[in-house]
């Protein structure tokens, strides 16, 4: 009888995530070898979910020919997946290997779901972490997986990377009861930075550059057959018009965030705003720009906390930030008033955030060291990075612990959400307190870098179980570290703004009251009830 083999998911990241509403609720950004300033091949990702994230560690492990992974769909049904002779560890969204990967949601066309596939997008970016060595061997795994098994999901794109290489695999099912997926996947050229935010990016395929592109057969007779696109009319074929049609909703919500990342990295671009709010005529964003200078890390986290700062679309300007300039709004992002539909604006940090991370893969160490993975939680804006080495076994409990009904200090999701809820009350002055120990925490675990992979280089070459183990001790004890550091934190924010106040240096309360542009807004609205009449 054969053995059944369930593969337990400790990250929950991936559940619920399939409705409408959540193909808004993602971004990831790819930074290649030649475009970040250290030679690392960067991705990001941030989950945008109601969840309490839960970080995970997966072992490597040998398979029997017999065993095969269960999986229990929500209708009842029962798929087994064949498992393979060996699997590798994986840290997070990084495997042993330095190969990550990342996804955003674009939905596409309902109509190419196929409830009947064994695969999502979740379960499939699982599987390709334990088996693949390289981004190009994980592409083809998880095209193998969903030719064999069906997919079942929404339109997905993927970020994959490793240590010398980055390539963005977009991803829809072919429909009801059909097994296999129509996908195409690009290598961002080496010194260029590309990014996805719930919306297909890919357009036109080189078809004839096998060395930069690969697609499923079908790739564009699929297309052709369902009416998706004409070849008579003249117009090249493009992947994202023909499978992910943008909508001015979209575009807003959407093609704003890649505006952003893009004009940031590239500010001598002058990218124009008119695409993302749906000019007619306006030309799409480039797949990749070659970014003005190199990106840090710090570049790149300082990038995944956008909101728009310094541009028309700021959301801490106006008076829909409140008087403390909040970029914060409500869902949902898609609202009516008086018969008019309106959206606020979908910035690329949200409150939403279960977790993110950036991943360095890293060409010159060997994997154990040169791969990493950078663990936020909750909103990447008010989070603190922590570094995981991909080598490391064991995860710190506090990583691994929280439930969304019941609050706990003991939950790194429940410590970090507690901060940036909090400075939702008194915002523009809260935010200088947190970024103040973020960069501290940040700037110190990345200066210390150097010195701690020196250490697990020379225990490298005597005893690499001994180099895992020291390294699985710096990066727990540090998350550790952090946390205690956040909940003081967190703690201090009470003592330092109750009620309204804002203690001084030497812990007396001054009353700040509100700053003047937004008072002016109030007294433009009620002129008379707040005037204090003379005598």
């Amino acid at each position: 009888m054969k053995k059944i083999l369930l593969v337990v998911f400790l990250f929950t990241m991936y559940s619920s995530l399939f409705s409408q509403q959540q193909y808004d609720a993602c971004t990831s950004i790819l930074v290649s070898k030649g475009a970040s300033k250290d030679g690392s091949v960067m991705i990001t990702y941030a989950c945008d979910a109601e969840f309490v994230s839960r970080m995970r560690y997966i072992p490597a492990q040998d398979h029997k020919p017999d065993e095969y992974i269960e999986i229990r769909k929500r209708n009842g049904k029962i798929y087994k997946i064949k498992q393979v002779p060996h699997t590798y560890a994986v840290v997070g969204n990084i495997n042993e290997h330095q190969v990550a990967i990342g996804e955003t949601t674009t939905g596409g066309r309902r109509e190419l779901r196929n409830p009947d596939g064994a695969l999502g997008y979740g379960k499939l970016m699982e599987l390709m972490l334990q088996r693949a060595r390289t981004a190009r061997e994980g592409i083809k795994i998880i095209a193998d997986l969903v030719e064999e098994y069906g997919y079942d999901g929404p339109m997905e794109a993927f970020s994959i990377a490793d240590p010398e290489e980055a390539w963005l695999m977009e991803m829809t099912g072919p429909g009801p009861g059909v097994k296999g997926a129509i996908w195409v996947a690009l290598r961002i050229p080496d010194g260029y930075v590309s990014c996805h935010a719930n919306l297909s990016r890919i357009g036109e395929i080189p078809f004839d550059d096998k060395e930069n592109c690969m697609y499923s057969e079908n790739v564009k007779s699929f297309a052709i057959e369902k009416g998706y696109y004409d070849p008579t009319s003249g117009k090249p074929f493009r992947f994202n018009e023909a499978y992910c049609p943008p909508t001015p909703s979209s575009l807003h919500s959407c093609a704003t965030r890649v505006w952003s990342i893009l004009r940031r990295c590239a500010l001598s671009l002058n990218l124009s705003p008119d695409y993302h709010r749906a000019v007619k005529g306006a030309k799409p964003y480039p797949l990749w720009v070659k970014p003005d200078k190199k990106l840090s890390l710090q570049d790149v986290m300082s990038l995944v906390r956008d909101h728009y700062e310094g541009t028309e679309f700021d959301m801490t300007k106006g008076v829909d930030a409140g008087p403390f300039k909040s970029p914060y709004r409500w869902r949902p992002l898609i609202w009516e008033l008086d018969g008019q539909k309106y959206i606020w604006e979908r910035p690329v940090s949200t409150q939403q955030t279960a977790y993110s991370f950036i991943s360095q893969s890293r060409s010159w160490l060997p994997d154990p060291i040169g791969g990493v993975n950078w663990q936020g939680v909750d909103d990447a804006y008010t989070t603190c990075f922590v570094p995981f080495y991909c080598s490391v076994t064991e995860i710190t409990k506090v990583y691994q612990t929280g439930d969304l009904q019941k609050f706990s200090w003991d939950s790194a999701w429940w410590v970090f959400n507690f901060v940036a809820n909090y400075a939702n009350l008194k915002y523009s002055y809260m935010i200088k307190d947190i970024q103040k120990v973020q960069k501290e925490l940040e700037d110190m675990a990345i200066s210390s870098q150097p010195a701690i992979e020196k250490a697990a280089l020379e225990l490298y070459k005597t005893n690499p179980e001994l180099m895992k183990q020291f390294l699985t001790n710096y990066c727990n004890s540090h998350a550790e570290y952090v946390i205690k550091r956040w909940i003081k934190l967190g703690e201090s924010l009470i003592t330092k703004y109750n009620d309204g106040y804002v203690k001084d240096e030497n812990g007396r309360p001054r009353s700040v009251g509100y700053p003047e542009s937004w008072l002016r807004k109030v007294i433009k609205e009620r002129p008379e009830q707040f005037k204090l009449k003379k005598w």
